[in-house]
Order: structure tokens, then C-alpha cells, then sequence
């Protein structure tokens, strides 16, 4: 009876860690969001939200690694557990850099904000870049609480879509500079902009390759989508 109690009590607090990796993950989209609303908008409020829940994240992410750490020591879990609580720490990770990359996306918002300019950079050709990473995070998260792999290879091409945009993007920007060094500053800030959101595509493939070794015990980082594909696959 003691040992069935203390098996539910160590489930209970796996599902509860969890629960915060989801609301961690849930954080991060909202700031997302509003990054890129703050930028589109210029929205200062909007932007200065965005770093104030960065704070949030930053505090779920030493909450949950605590709490990995704390299992780890008083339950030694073995195989799958151990999987689960190794992917719960590697999400947690990415998450927090997504948040990062949100939070440097609201400052640069809040510059343009500060400065007032008269022109200011066009960010309207980024939001499908924005719609398919937050789509990325999305799944990735999905596949995380429903601990289901069949979304991974979709992520990964997603992946790949993103990296075409900002090449896109980044040869646009490189005209407009050499055709008109007064759009040098303002394409940088849209570079950077840019570069941000392709870094969150590649934070939310990464939580989406954890999934797999999780469900699977497969490493499928550092391998073609063919080569995800199959390993996914294989029973």
C-alpha cells in the first residue's frame, strides 16, 4: 500500500512539472504575440509588458529546473522517467530563449519608440515569419503534453521554411542598403528583427526533437528531415 502511494505521489509530481513546462511554454507564445504587436503598432506599453514577463519565465524556468533536480536526487528515476525529466530540463532551456529573443525583439519596439523618428523600418513583411514560428511552438508544445512524435518532421520542414524567409529577407535588405545607404539603420533593425524570430524557429524545432527522444529514446538533432522521417516512423 505504501510502496502504490508513493509510485502516485511521484506521478503526480512528474505531471505537475509538467503542467508548468506547458504554462512556461504558454508564457512565451502570449510574449511573442505581443513583440511583435509592440513593433508592428509601436506600442511601448506592449513592449515593456513583453520584458516584465520575461521575468516571468525566467522565474518558471528556475521553478522547474529546481523541481527536476529535486526528483533526480530523491527518486532516481531510470529509463523512460529519467527520459521525461531530462526533456523536461531541455525544454525549459529553449523556452527561456525563445522568451529572450521576444523580449529583444520588444526592445528594439521600444527604441524606435524612444527615438520618435520621422521614418521608421516596415516590419509588415516579417509577420509570416512570426505566423510560422509561433505555429512551430505550437505543435512542438503539443506533441510535448500529448507526448505524440507524429508532428516532429512537419516542425522541421516548418524549420526550414523559416531559414528560406530570412535568406529572403536578408537579400531584400541587402538591396534596399546598397541601393540607399539612408535605409542602412533601419534595415539592420529589421535584420535583426528578422534573425530573432528565425532563432525561436530553431528553440521550437529543438523542444520538438525532444519529444521524440522522450517517446522514442532516438537523438534526432543534427540529422536531415529524411533521415527524422524514418526515425519517427519506425515502431
Amino acid at each position: 500500500m505504501h510502496s502504490e502511494h508513493t509510485f502516485k505521489q511521484y506521478d503526480a509530481e512528474l505531471e505537475a512539472l509538467r503542467g508548468k513546462v506547458l504554462e512556461m511554454g504558454g508564457l512565451v507564445e502570449q510574449q511573442i504575440v505581443q513583440a511583435l504587436e509592440a513593433l508592428v503598432k509601436l506600442d511601448s506599453n506592449l513592449a515593456k509588458e513583453v520584458m516584465v514577463n520575461d521575468q516571468l519565465v525566467n522565474a518558471l524556468e528556475v521553478q522547474i529546473d529546481e523541481g527536476c533536480s529535486q526528483i533526480i536526487a530523491r527518486r532516481q528515476p531510470a529509463a523512460g522517467d529519467l527520459r521525461m525529466v531530462m526533456m523536461m530540463v531541455k525544454t525549459i532551456t529553449d523556452l527561456e530563449r525563445i522568451g529572450d529573443e521576444a523580449t529583444k525583439i520588444a526592445r528594439t519596439a521600444q527604441k524606435i519608440f524612444d527615438e520618435d523618428r520621422m521614418y521608421k523600418p516596415r516590419f509588415n513583411e516579417i509577420k509570416s515569419m512570426v505566423a510560422l514560428v509561433r505555429e512551430m511552438l505550437r505543435t512542438a508544445l503539443d506533441g510535448f503534453a500529448r507526448l505524440d512524435v507524429s508532428k516532429t518532421v512537419e516542425v522541421a520542414r516548418q524549420d526550414e521554411l523559416v531559414d528560406e524567409h530570412f535568406r529572403s529577407a536578408m537579400r531584400q535588405l541587402i538591396t534596399f542598403m546598397l541601393e540607399d545607404p539612408r535605409t542602412i539603420s533601419m534595415s539592420l533593425e529589421v535584420l535583426f528583427v528578422a534573425k530573432a524570430i528565425e532563432r525561436i524557429g530553431d528553440h521550437a524545432k529543438n523542444i520538438a526533437e525532444y519529444v521524440v527522444y522522450m517517446v522514442k529514446g532516438k537523438d534526432v538533432r543534427h540529422i536531415s528531415v529524411q533521415e527524422m522521417e524514418r526515425e519517427t516512423l519506425e515502431p
